[in-house]
């Protein structure tokens, strides 16, 4: 995908979790005491019955509710729907459309931590200091594929600032090797003998140094991918649908936005999304 002048990679969403429209349905229907109105006899045992395991499958499988839909799109009473959930797996979508999901309140999120994950990072950079060889370091994080621009030309751009500011501040702290790799792997530096890429292999081989990141996360821009699981209940879903996919929206939310909507059931779209005439 193409956007103003620069290609970027598009985000991949699966959905992993759904707890169907049933219970929705089944509290609307506490609210009004009208188990017995329902077309779904499931909803209808409710009346008279503490639904036993085997009926509460029945219930969570149910794919359409006329109820819940006078609801939604008549009276619009949307609290009911805060009763069904979605979890999606996100892959490749960027730090600044994290940003963006940080301003929906109600959803949880799971984020690929920067603080546990930035090691590979840091040992090229490493590697590549001991070997006198920046070009190791850009071919490396090259082949990381670990930005959703995918224009190599543009990243080796990004790629030569993660440098500069590592070699910035690498002049700056005595203790830089102390912070950047374990200190078990200090003998690799204070021998290595071989290649750039024997260093790295070694060190990657090493045990990894804990929250690495922390000193840093400096060097991590908003065209870093992220990796995330995030969970909405429908009501909530809503409202990210209608913002999201927007024209006003930042573009590579709409991106995510879309692929969203696309891996989301028809009977939950059906409750959220108003139909195009």
């Amino acid at each position: 995908m193409e956007m103003h002048g620069i290609k970027y990679s598009l985000p991949k969403v699966v959905l992993l979790q759904e707890t169907g429209i049933g219970v929705a349905e089944a509290a609307a229907r506490t609210c009004y005491d009208s188990f017995a109105n329902s077309e779904n006899e499931a909803i209808q045992y409710i009346e008279t019955h503490m639904p036993e395991a085997d009926t509460c499958d029945v219930i969570n499988a149910i794919e359409g509710s006329n109820l819940l839909n006078d609801l939604a799109w008549t009276h619009f009473h949307h609290s009911i729907l805060e009763h069904a959930n979605l979890s999606f797996l996100v892959r490749g979508t960027s730090r600044g459309v994290l940003q963006e999901h940080a301003r929906h309140r109600i959803q949880a999120i799971s984020v690929r931590s920067t603080r546990y994950t930035m090691s590979s990072v840091i040992n090229a950079f490493v590697a590549s200091k001991q070997g006198k060889d920046r070009d190791f370091f850009i071919n490396t994080i090259l082949n990381f594929d670990m930005f959703v621009t995918t224009d190599h030309e543009y990243n080796k751009i990004e790629i030569n600032a993660m440098y500069d500011k590592l070699e910035f501040q690498l002049q700056k702290v005595e203790n830089f090797y102390e912070m950047a790799v374990a200190k078990s792997s200090l003998t690799f530096l204070e021998n290595s003998q071989g290649s750039v890429s024997t260093l790295f292999e070694a060190l990657e081989a090493g045990k990894k140094k804990r929250n690495v990141g922390d000193a840093f996360k400096h060097i991590v821009t908003d065209n870093w991918k992220v990796d995330m699981i995030v969970t909405f209940n429908l009501r909530s879903l809503k409202n990210y649908f209608t913002l999201r996919d927007s024209g006003a929206a930042y573009f590579q939310i709409q991106w995510l936005a879309r692929e969203m909507m696309r891996v989301t059931p028809s009977k939950y779209l059906d409750l959220i999304i108003k139909k195009k005439i």
